[in-house]
């Protein structure tokens, strides 16, 4: 991977316009990593503007991050020199950002989902890293000593793509990295207050409903619930409130993996998470969608009272898992 970095980094100090950009509905780390490597460039004297895959406004549960109001909506943009795809393994996740990659003089993809397209002319790909943010990392530690800023937004997306260091890809270099940034100026109880202390009373509302709707299945291996745009429209609720909802189910104790499902229009939006072992990325691949073994998510064209009896059976405890 250090030939990759190299080639990024050559290609970015030759460009004179980079737009950079995650996936749609990006998490803390797709967040973090597009505004630790817009600040780590900008910082560095080449010319970087972030931009989201969604027409919405960035989600402001993150709005504590550096760099946070230097957002640009896709559409306000031209086609930059090079264009950097943090977080997302397939060309069709840039969403409102699409159009500017297939038109940039180069591609950069940062990303650490394993089985990705590679559609970038430079790939800084490892299915090892804990976090797309770890890279950034590493390549803002080749253009010099990287800024507190730098650093709060690289933790955040380690922080939270780790599940505060508890999920199973937490790594002996994700705690080590993570070392790095404390020493570089992260304050983990601002951070955590910030990302885990800050919820709105619509996110405990949605999580309430959430739970008052949860199941077992398969035998008890498997919590799901679900929830509607009706229940999003009635309880005031915007989608970054919903963010954390998997987690929620995951902590019930003796189930082998938790669903959560929502009904959005004619489509069903799907997010898989194991605690166990069970592969669920390899599940949301079967349905067109992907990620990583332990957490993954899809988008189903139809009703959950249809997909139930597709998925619940290759799930832990069905009969074709």
């Amino acid at each position: 991977m250090l030939a990759e970095l190299h080639h990024a980094l050559v290609a970015l100090r030759r460009a004179s316009s980079v737009v950079i950009c995650g996936h749609v509905r990006p998490d803390g780390d797709a967040m973090g990593s597009v505004l630790a490597m817009t600040l780590a460039l900008r910082e560095n004297g080449i010319s970087a503007v972030p931009t989201l895959a969604d027409p919405e406004e960035p989600p402001s549960s993150y709005g504590f991050l550096p760099g946070f109001g230097l957002y640009v909506s896709a559409d306000q943009l031209e086609a930059p020199d090079v264009f950097i795809a943090m977080d997302t393994p397939t060309l069709a996740r840039l969403g409102a950002g699409e159009p500017l990659a297939k038109t940039a003089e180069t591609v950069i993809v940062f990303d650490h989902h394993p089985n990705g397209d590679s559609y970038g002319a430079i790939n800084v790909v490892d299915s090892s890293a804990s976090a797309t943010a770890q890279l950034v990392w590493q390549f803002a530690r080749t253009l010099g000593d990287p800024s507190t800023d730098v650093a709060e937004c690289c933790y955040v997306g380690l922080v939270t793509d780790t599940g505060r260091f508890s999920y199973g890809n937490t790594s002996a270099a994700a705690h080590r990295d993570a070392a790095e940034m404390i020493d570089a100026g992260v304050d983990p109880a601002e951070i955590a207050r910030h990302v885990y202390q800050s919820r709105t009373s619509a996110s405990l509302a949605i999580e309430s409903r959430a739970l008052s709707r949860l199941t077992l299945v398969n035998d008890g291996h498997v919590a799901y619930t679900w929830l509607t745009d009706a229940d999003f429209a009635e309880l005031d609720v915007l989608p970054q409130d919903a963010e954390n909802l998997s987690d929620a189910i995951r902590v019930i104790g003796g189930i082998d993996a938790a669903v959560l499902l929502r009904q959005h229009g004619s489509e069903v939006r799907v997010n898989l998470r194991s605690k166990t072992g069970a592969d669920v990325g390899s599940i949301a691949a079967r349905f067109g969608g992907g990620g990583h073994k332990a957490a993954s998510g899809f988008t189903y064209d139809g009703d959950i009272e249809t997909l139930m009896p597709l998925l619940m059976p290759l799930l832990p405890g069905g009969d074709q898992a």
